[in-house]
């Protein structure tokens, strides 16, 4: 399958973009991809939010679901996917420049929620005058921004997919977290002002994450040993250690490093009452999908929200990969996405 035409751009904000909690980013950014046209009407819009260490190119991470016909059909919509805040792919993050210093911000770098980034989003949106959009969906950290977006739109999303997400960052994950953290604050230089800080422990941090998006059974067959009688240089060890390589060449530690705070602020209740009140307020048509093998957001924490969203259908796969199905099981995926929504313009 071809790869869609696409634009990526800039969008520079006039106003200083203040936090949710009480901080600043002077001159804010945000990257973005678009695929195919805005109609007349600005309602064929789909948005897609990414997850954690993705990008704006969404044809690249979920190509599977782009060509006509599919559910990203750039012939007819328009798909937009915006870099999320504090990654280092072109949105203001640790590696912008501080205004005050003159210096990046390195891990000073304000800090942030998953309901900055949904505001930072919906900031685009206004940027195209849109007001309705036919599918807003995300996966994993996007399914958390998704669901932000979603309740500050009400009524304006008219269909929304959310992929192995969960309606506040459980005490489990956000241990996950913390081993990373801890991991990463072992190495002395991820305080110091360039861009290679922290690189010597981002790969380890990988590598200490790696087992909960995946799953027993999936290292178990694809990393099992062909020789009987190996004792080191295990397939396992270099795998992990080549993932941990591989993120090293294309991340930045420090905003991993506010990534990951940002993602533990996850509550779609806080201020709200409760969290049942604020999902009962997301009126969109709604595909709740979770994947039965994932460890890091287990499938009770998609029943949940499938159950408190008043039109929501929730749908369970099989699958060996854990929580990185989303990114792979496609085939299962539309035909869960299928069974509910059907995008006409």
């Amino acid at each position: 399958m071809s790869r869609a035409s696409y634009t990526y751009s800039y969008l520079n904000l006039e106003q200083s973009f203040v936090l949710e909690h009480g901080g600043l980013i002077e001159k804010p950014i945000i990257a973005f991809n678009t695929y195919g046209k805005l109609n007349e009407n600005r309602d064929n819009v789909i948005f897609i939010c990414h997850a954690l260490t993705a990008n704006s190119d969404a044809d690249d991470w979920w190509h599977g679901f782009f060509g006509k016909g599919d559910i990203f059909d750039w012939d007819k919509y328009f798909i937009i996917c915006a870099n999320n805040l504090g990654s280092p792919y072109g949105t203001s993050s640790a590696k912008q420049i501080d205004p005050a210093t003159n210096e990046i911000y390195g891990v000073d770098f304000p800090f942030y929620t998953i309901r900055d980034t949904a505001r930072l989003h919906l900031e685009l949106l206004k940027h195209f005058n849109v007001e309705k959009i036919a599918l807003l969906i995300g996966g994993s950290c996007g399914g958390n921004i998704a669901q932000e977006i979603a309740y500050s739109l009400k009524d304006q999303v008219d269909n929304l997919v959310l992929l192995c997400c969960s309606s506040r960052e459980s005490p489990w994950a956000i241990a996950i977290h913390e081993a990373q953290r801890l991991v990463l604050q072992a190495d002395e230089s991820l305080a110091d002002k360039n861009e290679q800080a922290g690189n010597k422990s981002l790969k380890a941090c990988r590598a200490t994450a790696l087992p909960y998006y995946r799953t027993q059974k999936s290292f178990n067959i694809r990393q099992k040993e062909i020789d009987l009688n190996v004792t080191n240089n295990f397939r396992a060890s270099s795998y992990v250690s080549y993932q941990g390589e591989k993120f090293v060449k294309r991340f930045n530690a420090q905003c991993y490093y506010t990534l990951l705070n940002a993602l533990d602020t996850h509550n779609i209740g806080r201020n709200r009452n409760s969290i049942e009140e604020a999902l009962a307020q997301i009126n969109s048509n709604t595909v709740v999908i979770g994947f039965e093998s994932d460890m890091l957001i287990p499938v009770n924490e998609q029943q949940f929200l499938a159950k408190h969203m008043p039109n929501a259908d929730y749908f369970e796969i099989k699958s060996i990969y854990g929580h990185d199905a989303f990114l792979i099981e496609y085939e299962h995926i539309r035909k869960a996405i299928r069974s509910k929504i059907n995008l006409v313009l």
